[in-house]
């Protein structure tokens, strides 16, 4: 491989044909100029960056922050590329590098990270909270700055985002933040302090996103008979009411509008949750 431009000392891009391509490796380019080539072993990264303001924003990037902030980005997006079986988009090299840099620096600084949406995070975006965890070990191992748990779900967020066909970060955030407030609307109604790493927890979470995405992409919701609606509504009338005022907040201020038959299936979940409280109670 022949350079045809230095970015810095660990990343060249090189030329096939039409194609510019990004090669990274510790020190592939020390000594280089144009058209000197490579040597091959150093190569530890290839990647390919078709769209154009992408490519002028990483080369800022790589122009503006430190070295050490970009290999770490880029050996988090290897993990995660090699963890989650796909390619990321290839915005994810701006995004995440310049999230992972400025998060350095706040914490150096002393500011405090917090992320209010991290148990939402951790239960619908569990193998990329994964990720985020190994992200935050692997940035202490190589520059001996502990970054919090909070982190963890903030990388997440932007690996999810970055998956092909997936939402844009503002969706997510917004999704998360809305799911957020359920939950705390949930706890109001019931007087009851959600044990976030119960599996009642974690399964109404997962049913509200996939239900909020079955409203928002016009999907179809399973029927239920009415002797089981009404059933459900006697048997389990306080969650069924909470339910029921669930649903008016959604299509009220967030303009979703969920099918009666959800109705159910969220009183089944609310249930779990009450029931903890009931136990706690008699215990």
């Amino acid at each position: 491989m022949r350079i045809n431009r230095v970015l810095n000392n660990n990343v060249v891009v090189v030329k096939e044909g039409d194609e510019e391509i990004i090669v990274m490796g510790s020190g592939i380019a020390f000594g280089k100029r144009k058209n000197d080539i490579i040597s091959t072993d150093k190569i530890e990264k290839v990647f390919v960056m078709k769209d154009e303001r992408e490519y002028e924003k990483f080369t800022q990037i790589i122009d503006q922050l430190p070295e050490a902030h970009i290999i770490l980005a880029e050996e988090i997006i290897t993990q995660a590329e090699n963890e989650l079986k796909t390619k990321l988009n290839e915005h994810i090299h701006v995004a995440l590098t310049d999230h992972i840099s400025f998060a350095i620096e706040r914490f150096k600084q002393g500011y405090q990270i917090h992320n209010k949406l991290l148990n939402e995070i951790r239960v619908l975006y569990s193998t990329e909270f994964e990720i985020g965890l190994w992200a935050i070990r692997h940035i202490e191992k190589q520059i001996g700055i502990r970054l919090p748990e909070d982190e963890a779900g903030h990388i997440a967020l932007h690996l999810h985002t970055a998956k092909v066909n997936s939402t844009s970060m503002n969706q997510a955030i917004n999704t998360t933040a809305l799911l957020n407030e359920l939950i705390e609307l949930i706890e109001e109604k019931l007087d009851v302090k959600v044990e976030q790493e119960s599996i009642s927890y974690q399964r109404l979470l997962t049913h509200l996103n996939f239900a909020l995405r079955r409203v928002a992409e016009g999907e179809a919701f399973q029927d239920v008979d009415e002797d089981m609606h009404q059933l459900v509504k006697e048997k389990h009338h306080i969650a069924y009411n909470v339910a029921v005022e669930l649903a008016n907040y959604l299509a009220e201020v967030h303009q979703y509008d969920l099918p009666p038959s959800e109705l159910v299936y969220l009183t089944l979940h609310i249930q779990r949750i009450q029931r903890t409280k009931i136990d706690e109670v008699g215990q």
